[in-house]
């Protein structure tokens, strides 16, 4: 479940699962704008009024408010394949 104006952690994971060459232009463009819309939303909204389902999910994305790495991008540094 997400928070209001949010878009749903099932959405997100059905995006990135999907290769983007099985994807129409109008996709990727969707994607685009909801990631974008997605990103304000959480640098908008307080943590502290974030469900908790939506911190993990932004935990996971990188769609903090808070300047911290996403676990995928700490994930990377720790393997030497991150750009930091």
């Amino acid at each position: 479940m997400s928070d209001t104006g949010r878009q749903s952690l099932s959405d997100k994971a059905g995006a990135k699962l999907k290769p983007d060459s099985e994807k129409s232009t109008t996709e990727h463009v969707g994607d685009m704008f909801k990631g974008k819309a997605d990103s304000a939303g959480s640098t908008a909204q307080p943590q502290s009024e974030k469900s908790y389902t939506q911190q993990v999910g932004d935990a996971v994305s990188g769609n903090s408010n808070n300047d911290e790495s996403s676990l995928a991008q700490k994930a990377k540094n720790a393997v030497g394949m991150g750009n930091n």
